[in-house]
């Protein structure tokens, strides 16, 4: 058997590649396994906060494919409220093949190994190594990141992460047609229920979504998409549409054991109320390497530091998220009144759609006016 890695990482998505690439940057032997080839396709809306640039040391821009200087909110495709986004270049829309295949391409640069179609069927600590288990054998590694998305079982075992993982059911679809307002996202109320639709202008088309937050299912989502799709001009069948369940934040739980840690999707991160999945698999996979390289370097208790990071810079906004969401998406027609009409309201969503604020910054307020409301 050939001699054990330093960090094998279980998935190259955009959790698993940011990870990869600061290991590898700082010296480490690092294998990637992806289940299948690679990049692939993923049903990603591919919104993303461009204050996740400050994270590495090598440009995000050869994966962006839009700037985002406005968001306008609707109900039901009505009462329109639009907000100006803070900064010069505040959010971005990704092509998450994209982007994962641009963080695989410098990690591999800087010495990572990339294994396509080896899916981790089993893992398990051998002494002072893990030992996973795939379709050509098997492979030994002294740390092991789990990066395989929303669909992961790999961490709940070794009682990483969610013990229950919640989820929201989404449908994503991409459509190639002429766009409007290409500087401008669009997020929809009142259409789904327990949920939103959203619009994201790409190069040469959209990223059109839908999901619901309370519950297993969309209401209905081709009705939703009959009304939504022609109000953007395109055709009421148009584009390719996947179906998916998106594992939400749920809750503050442990990230890390011996040895391991999990991140991104498969920590459960994705924010409750908006859906934002990929600053927290970017931020998540940033920190995971910072404190697998002090742990690898001989701190033992650098690990629990990754944990406690992601419970302090993510965790504590997503509680006041989830509580936000559940809400707000019980009441969405008095929520839209009085959570995104407000004046103040737009910019301060936009300003948690940059990275700038986090939901705890409003949250008491927001959850006070929408409780008194709905009594």
């Amino acid at each position: 058997m050939q001699p054990p890695f330093d960090v094998a990482v279980v998935g190259g998505g955009a959790a698993g590649a940011s990870c990869a690439v600061h290991l590898a940057l700082a010296g480490f032997n690092v294998v990637v396994l992806e289940q299948g080839p690679s990049p692939r396709s993923k049903p990603c809306g591919g919104g993303m906060a461009a204050s996740v640039q400050q994270w590495f040391p090598f440009a995000l821009s050869p994966a962006v494919d839009q700037v985002i200087r406005r968001v306008r909110f609707t109900w039901c495709l009505e009462d329109p409220v639009v907000a100006e986004l803070p900064g010069e270049a505040p959010f971005w829309i990704v092509q998450r093949q994209r982007l994962d295949a641009h963080l695989l391409q410098h990690a591999t640069a800087a010495g990572a190994e990339l294994r396509q179609n080896w899916p981790v069927h089993a893992l398990q600590r051998l002494g002072t190594l893990w030992e996973l288990q795939g379709p050509a054998g098997s492979l030994r590694a002294r740390a092991v990141v789990i990066a395989a998305g929303s669909s992961s079982a790999l961490g709940a075992p070794l009682a990483l992460g969610s013990p229950r993982p919640r989820y929201a059911s989404t449908i994503a679809v991409e459509v190639s047609a002429p766009v409007q307002e290409s500087e401008t996202a669009r997020f929809d109320f009142g259409l789904v229920h327990h949920g939103f639709c959203w619009s994201f202008p790409r190069q040469g088309g959209y990223s059109i979504g839908l999901g619901t937050f309370i519950g297993r299912e969309p209401a209905d989502g081709q009705t939703v998409l009959e009304q939504l799709l022609p109000d953007l001009g395109l055709e009421a069948d148009s584009g390719v549409r996947t179906s998916c369940a998106l594992r939400i934040w749920d809750g503050h739980h442990r990230l890390h054991g011996d040895g391991v840690v999990v991140v991104g999707d498969a920590a459960s991160l994705c924010d409750p109320f908006l859906a934002e999945g990929i600053r927290p698999a970017l931020l998540s996979g940033t920190a995971a390497a910072a404190s697998l390289g002090q742990w690898l370097r001989g701190d033992g208790q650098a690990l629990a530091l990754y944990s406690a990071r992601m419970r302090r810079e993510w965790g504590e906004s997503m509680a006041w998220g989830k509580r936000i969401a559940q809400v707000f998406y019980r009441v969405p027609r008095i929520g839209y009144q009085l959570g995104i009409k407000r004046p103040t309201a737009p910019q301060r969503i936009a300003q948690i759609l940059s990275g700038q604020m986090g939901y705890g910054d409003i949250a008491q307020r927001v959850i006070k006016r929408l409780l008194f409301q709905q009594g």
